[in-house]
């Protein structure tokens, strides 16, 4: 089965074609970062705008890569939620022209179920039940995955944690914005961190009084601001690298933490990491050591397909298609969407 996926819930603009859902023929990513940086952060209107400028070219240029054309493929995916309503229907509406046109089914996708199946793709051996903690700029969540297959063909999600307030991603970017380092925040506070002394500060893990599985970012943000304006010189290096580093480590041992309450409570066979904060190099590092420890499994996949693109959507899209589950033609975008 070919499937062309369509990616637009955010500032990516994106199309792929997967096979089988799970070979990549094609995965094409426009992102809109230079648009957005001088803003420090996406601007909902500038992004829609962009979409609509760039999603025709994106998708031709997935098919000349996968060197097919629209007549050939099989179906096509694209994420209809959650994420900016104008970016939705851009790409939403562009998969429905073309389903409506040649006749192909048409599947609408939960964006962070596509980022779990980003993880298929190199890593069709996990075992199920698993863990899958979603992290981006948008999302933190973390999700119970059960399969009756087995495998990555029928997935059935629970959700059991979520964050209360800022999501990991959001808490880098917005941390960054305070150190004056630019946009996105989470790239550069990783690659500062690498030279920076994880301890040099001490954050509190926020304890949640009812005992859920659920994530806080808001108080280490706010911790960061305070000392800050307290410390002007925190804003200059050593102290910047240092203050860098002992964030990012204790954003890690938020994440860590909680996913170990989950695995104590729930027992999973694996843990999965995906959604644009996987790319983190310390958060990877930390997991692939800790789980290990607690005798898991534990998967991720490749940089690429942590940022918002297609190739994920056309895999779950896949996966979808192949079980009959079509959309109709009048099937909207859901900013709010929720996929458990």
């Amino acid at each position: 089965m070919l499937v062309l996926g369509i990616e637009t819930s955010c500032d990516e603009t994106a199309a792929a074609i997967v096979r089988d859902g799970k070979e990549i023929l094609s995965n094409v990513i426009y992102s809109q970062i230079k648009t957005h940086t001088p803003y420090g952060g996406v601007v909902p209107e500038l992004a829609s705008r962009e979409h609509l400028l760039k999603i025709r070219p994106i998708v031709d240029q997935a098919f000349a890569d996968a060197h097919l054309t629209l007549q050939q493929i099989d179906g096509i995916a694209a994420t209809s939620g959650p994420g900016l309503i104008g970016s939705l229907l851009v790409g939403l509406t562009y998969a429905k022209a073309l389903s409506f046109s040649t006749h192909k089914p048409l599947t609408a996708v939960n964006h962070i179920e596509g980022h779990i199946y980003s993880v298929s793709f190199e890593h069709p051996d996990v075992e199920f039940p698993a863990l899958a903690l979603v992290v981006s700029g948008g999302h933190t969540n973390l999700f119970w995955v059960e399969s009756e297959s087995g495998d990555f063909r029928n997935l059935k999600y629970k959700l059991v944690g979520r964050t209360r307030d800022d999501a990991a991603g959001e808490a880098y970017d917005k941390v960054a914005k305070l150190l004056g380092l630019g946009y996105p925040g989470g790239p550069i506070i990783d690659r500062l961190a690498k030279t920076g002394d994880r301890n040099a500060y001490r954050f509190s893990i926020p304890k949640i009084s009812d005992r859920s599985l659920d994530f806080s970012f808001s108080g280490i943000k706010t911790a960061v601001l305070r000392m800050v304006k307290e410390n002007e010189k925190l804003k200059e290096d050593p102290f910047r690298l240092n203050l860098c580093a002992s964030f990012q480590e204790s954003v890690v041992n938020m994440l860590w933490s909680t996913t170990l309450k989950a695995v104590q409570h729930l027992r999973p066979r694996s843990i999965m990491l995906s959604g644009g904060v996987a790319a983190n190099s310390r958060l990877r590092e930390a997991f692939t050591e800790r789980s290990a420890e607690a005798g898991l499994r534990f998967f991720y996949p490749k940089p690429i397909l942590t940022t918002d693109n297609a190739a994920m959507i056309a895999a779950a899209g896949t996966a979808k298609l192949m079980r009959g589950e079509t959309s109709p033609i009048d099937v909207n975008a859901d900013p709010n969407m929720r996929l458990a």
